[in-house]
């Protein structure tokens, strides 16, 4: 089953970032992980793509802007992330 590209806006300090990372490689999902404060030009992107939003981390599952760590969090508790992901439940 193919998986969905992951991206991932972060900073060097940043918990939430820590966090989403831990969370999506326990679920045994590759990371592309861009990290804003080392180029500046992704910043631009990531506010151009995820509406405004200037808070780190900002993730995207294929297509979908899911936000940051509470909103991919709340997605694993509902069961829904697996399928985002493109696994099996």
């Amino acid at each position: 089953m193919n998986t969905a590209e992951i991206v991932m806006y972060s900073t060097a300090f940043c918990g939430y970032c820590q966090r989403a990372r831990s969370l999506l490689e326990r679920k045994g999902a590759t990371i592309r992980e861009i990290k804003i404060d080392e180029d500046a030009m992704q910043r631009d992107v990531m506010l151009k793509r995820s509406g405004g939003r200037r808070t780190v981390p900002q993730i995207f599952i294929g297509d979908r802007h899911v936000g940051g760590y509470d909103e991919l969090a709340a997605l694993d508790r509902a069961g829904e992330l697996d399928a985002l992901l493109g696994k099996s439940a």
